[in-house]
């Protein structure tokens, strides 16, 4: 004896909103330079590199490459070292 199978009812997605799928912004936008509190978070590092600071702020790394670049440009920070991938900065006081 065979058992007879049930066709499959096809899956249906259930929409939890009324609108269209829109994009989700990314929100890619440098961190105040002004802020006290961003620039205590990145005081306390002896030195910064791209990776510590989007770990210290919750950014990208693009982004903290370009932050990086924006402080040395105001003479926030100072190039220490660093090849074509690294770069390695220390704050001046």
């Amino acid at each position: 004896m065979t058992k007879t199978k049930a066709p499959k009812e096809p899956k249906r997605k259930e929409k939890t909103d009324s609108l269209p799928a829109a994009k989700k912004s990314l929100g890619l936008t440098l961190p105040d330079i002004e802020s006290k509190k961003v620039m205590g978070e990145l005081k306390g590092a002896k030195v910064l590199t791209p990776s510590v600071v989007a770990s210290r702020l919750n950014i990208r790394l693009s982004l903290a490459k370009t932050f990086l670049k924006e402080l040395e440009k105001r003479k926030m920070v100072e190039y220490v070292s660093g090849g074509k991938n690294l770069k390695i900065y220390k704050m001046l006081t």
